[in-house]
């Protein structure tokens, strides 16, 4: 309390104000003005307290975890839907299937894909078909027509980022099978076998080979 006496002695002082004396209107305008300010510099200086703090502390940025993400699905997409995914699969699913057969046993696949899958986009077409006649200075007319096609992806807004809308998904191609079995060497048995890779897989039957696997007393 004495200091904050003091500070008003003070200021009474320098505006030339006794205890006798009521301040003046233009002493209280001045009073006044001197406070705010006073309060003006107290305030503008813990203000740069804070942010002198708050400047000084460590600033965590979402950089690292969005690299760090997006890193994580390249890494994962580049095994996910490759050829020899693929290869593989459809080996596991004729190995299974053929050693099911009377007679067939101890298969061996080997499947070779022309590529991996193939993804149908949804486009939106406007087509335009433009008809003119066309004279000749012999008085010959002929007609032409002029067709075009416009074609644009449709896109979808998927949080921050815009993606097209598949609309199929289309298993790659099969260049060849060969299977190796015992049983093959019967005619009755690898035409069953050829029957059922074409059948299964949708192949023509000459990208299909079939051939007798060595027995053990063979070997």
């Amino acid at each position: 309390m004495s200091n904050k006496e003091s500070f008003i002695d003070k200021l009474k002082s320098m505006l030339g104000q006794s205890d006798s004396k009521k301040p003046s209107k233009y002493q209280y305008f001045i009073l006044v003005f001197v406070l705010g300010v006073a309060f003006m510099l107290f305030s503008n200086f813990f203000t740069g307290s804070e942010d002198s703090v708050q400047n000084a502390l460590p600033v965590t940025s979402s950089t690292e975890e969005a690299e760090s993400t997006e890193v994580f699905k390249q890494a994962k997409g580049d095994t996910t839907g490759s050829i020899s995914d693929y290869e593989a699969e459809y080996e596991n699913q004729l190995k299974e299937v053929l050693e099911t057969i009377s007679g067939v046993g101890n298969v061996h696949v080997v499947v070779n894909v022309d590529s991996t899958a193939k993804k149908i986009i949804e486009k939106n077409s406007v087509s335009q078909s433009q008809k003119t006649t066309e004279t000749d200075r012999e008085g010959g007319k002929r007609e032409v027509e002029d067709q075009s096609i416009d074609e644009q992806v449709v896109i979808i807004q998927d949080g921050e980022k815009e993606t097209p809308i598949i609309v199929q998904t289309q298993k790659p191609e099969i260049r060849g099978v060969l299977i190796v079995a015992e049983g093959a060497d019967n005619i009755h048995i690898k035409k069953t076998i050829v029957e059922s890779v074409t059948r299964v897989l949708g192949v023509p039957s000459h990208r299909v080979a079939v051939a007798s696997k060595k027995m053990k007393e063979d070997e």
